[in-house]
């Protein structure tokens, strides 16, 4: 089985350096592993391996990071004379965090063969790994295993329907066992782990919740949006997907709201730019345009850029997450922490977050244009109400709060099985 499971890695290499001729997402994948292995070494080299052991936390993507990078910053705080090596397997997360300052060293997964995980451990030699939520590269862990590294997932998360609790996944329910131990997000994914042999599990929660936490506390004022907000209320559209903006683009036209938008498309590239303006077909600007002069010349703003989403959702009143018509909901932690009520639509059944704040009433899906118009302006006409809501969203953040303090707390305390 191992050898089915290499041979569709090999053939999954081979699809991207073809797609790379007419993709640029796989172009980046395929270049920025060009020569991995000699920039590895190089990097390297001048550690002083007796004093300065690496951490090695490897990410899939944006999402991802943003789970790790609270343990990442609490491993850097506690254990200042370690290295800490960042991975990731998408261009959409390299490319952004590629010089986060956190990291000693930032680089791209080589593609998960046998070989590539034997020369990778050679080469990094870390004293620890850290997987994050479901990112699962079997030759890896078996090289890890081998060499007696210890290995961790971190914010994981297990859902019955996943091969490993099906009769045909035996196989790569069996590499689970290469795992030291198990942070999940929640019971459910605990039990899952136990009712199949794997006890070395512990539920700390989502690390996200930390990490969200911490960009509302430390979040600084931005003052174009602030000219542009003009101190009215403020519709944030985030990760947005053009189904949802089928649905959002209608409430952008209801004069009587006397609602500012800001638009962030999940894609910013210029023709989806285009089209979302073309869909507005009314006065909006581009952050990429918005100055002092006309910051106050229209009532929507779109988002052409990525990195400051997570900071704009300080100003929002209401927000909508995009995603819920197509494959899953994005974020909705980053708007909630603000105590911002939000809506999306009604594929989010596999975010516990989402159904928790459903069912709690801080968070409401809606499956057409007229149901976001009646339950927005049901909400901002109703100040006791909003702040009612608003209150169930702080409230739900701060009960999930410290994941990250107890995984540290839990590799301090040495109660993870050690080789």
């Amino acid at each position: 089985m191992r050898f089915v499971y290499s041979t569709f890695i090999y053939g999954y290499g081979c699809f991207l350096r073809f797609a790379a001729l007419f993709n640029s997402k796989a172009r980046q994948w395929v270049d920025g592993r060009r020569k991995l292995f000699g920039r590895l070494e190089t990097a390297l080299r001048e550690i002083d391996r007796k004093q300065n052991h690496i951490i090695w936390f490897h990410v899939s993507s944006l999402g991802e990071f943003e789970q790790g990078r609270p343990v990442i910053e609490a491993f850097r705080k506690r254990f200042p004379e370690k290295k800490i090596l960042l991975t990731f397997f998408s261009p959409s997360g390299f490319e952004v965090r590629k010089n986060y300052d956190q990291a000693d060293f930032v680089f791209y997964l080589p593609l998960d063969t046998p070989g590539n995980a034997r020369k990778f451990i050679k080469i990094v030699q870390p004293e620890m790994v850290f997987f994050v939520k479901y990112d699962f590269w079997f030759n890896y862990m078996k090289t890890i295993h081998d060499q007696h590294i210890p290995l961790y997932f971190i914010s994981a998360l297990f859902r019955k329907n996943q091969h490993f609790f099906s009769w045909y996944g035996a196989w790569s329910r069996r590499r689970l066992c290469y795992v030291n131990h198990f942070f999940v997000q929640n019971v459910e994914s605990e039990s899952l782990l136990r009712s199949i042999g794997i006890n070395e599990v512990t539920a700390t929660g989502d690390t996200r919740f930390d990490r969200v936490f911490a960009i509302a506390a430390q979040s600084k004022p931005i003052p174009l949006i602030e000219k542009f907000c003009a101190g009215k209320q403020v519709f944030i559209a985030g990760s947005s997907w053009e189904p949802d903006e089928k649905v959002f683009v209608p409430l952008t036209r209801l004069r009587e709201l006397n609602l500012k938008y800001i638009i962030a498309p999940h894609d910013t590239s210029p023709g989806r730019i285009r089209e979302i303006r073309d869909r507005i077909n009314q006065q909006s600007l581009c952050f990429s345009d918005l100055n002092d002069e006309n910051a106050n010349l229209a009532d929507i703003l779109i988002i052409d850029s990525v990195g400051i989403l997570s900071q704009l959702y300080r100003y929002a009143t209401i927000a909508f997450i995009g995603g819920g018509f197509a494959g899953g909901i994005h974020n909705i932690q980053e708007p909630v922490t603000f105590g911002v009520p939000v809506f999306f639509g009604p594929n989010y059944n596999k975010f516990r977050e989402a159904r928790d704040l459903v069912s709690l009433g801080g968070a409401f899906c809606v499956t057409s244009s007229g149901d976001l118009i009646k339950k927005v302006s049901e909400i901002i006409g109703n100040y006791q109400e909003y702040n009612r809501i608003s209150a169930i969203c702080r409230n739900y953040v701060e009960e999930n709060r410290g994941a990250t303090e107890k995984i540290v707390k839990y590799i301090e305390a040495g109660k993870l099985v050690s080789w």
